[in-house]
């Protein structure tokens, strides 16, 4: 019954549905912001929300230590869980889908993380998602997220990549031929008083008015 009412009231819920059921197997998702605007903090909430319903992720870090990540996790964990009578072992369960990893972008390509992803899944570890976070698109061309989408494909994953711009329409962001490869483009737009979720692409689907921020206290994400 918990983890049922986990799942029902994820934050990501308010995401699946301003991007008409969110992101699917074989799909690519990119949140965009200026850098240090939470993006983090929601790529760890999708992580979070395919856990409590039991599916495998891997969280890709390319500018955090492992460590660093998984106490995103941990905090994460804290806020969905309060005020909830849970059992001590439900989080052990949640967890041990989660794998995380730290590389250097400088010295890990695409067709490396692919292996490391195939070689996770010979060994028993098959996510239905993958976070890849912090890297630095500008070290990376078209084909590498072209590979990216074909792997995802092929290993019915959902992807989901943060990327740092100050660019706030879609076609300062991405050439078209990049843009072609992602399904889904959502931009943190800072605030004042909180920080606004703009959808800016949705496969080729009608965009709908997402009225969503993060909570400035806790970063999750909720309607205005």
């Amino acid at each position: 019954m918990v983890k049922q009412e986990l799942i029902d009231r994820s934050s990501v819920r308010f995401l699946d549905k301003a991007l008409n059921g969110g992101i699917k197997a074989g799909e690519i998702g990119v949140l965009t912001s200026k850098k240090g605007v939470g993006k983090t903090s929601v790529l760890v909430q999708i992580g979070f929300d395919k856990l409590i319903q039991g599916k495998q992720v891997v969280h890709v870090s390319f500018d955090q230590h492992a460590s660093y990540v998984m106490t995103w996790y941990e905090d994460i964990y804290t806020e969905m869980s309060k005020k909830r009578k849970i059992d001590a072992d439900f989080k052990d369960d949640i967890f041990k889908n989660r794998v995380v990893l730290n590389f250097n972008q400088d010295t890990v390509s695409t067709k490396q993380i692919i292996s490391t992803m195939k070689a996770l899944s010979q060994g028993g570890i098959k996510p239905e998602c993958v976070i890849i976070d912090g890297l630095n698109f500008a070290k990376r061309t078209n084909e590498d997220f072209a590979e990216m989408k074909a792997f995802a494909k092929e290993a019915g994953i959902a992807v989901w990549y943060s990327y740092n711009t100050d660019a706030s329409a879609l076609t300062d962001m991405f050439d078209k031929a990049l843009l072609d490869l992602f399904d889904a483009v959502v931009y943190f737009e800072a605030k004042p008083d909180s920080t606004q979720l703009r959808i800016l692409k949705v496969r080729n689907e009608a965009i709908k008015e997402a009225n969503l921020k993060l909570d400035p206290k806790t970063l999750l994400i909720a309607e205005k």
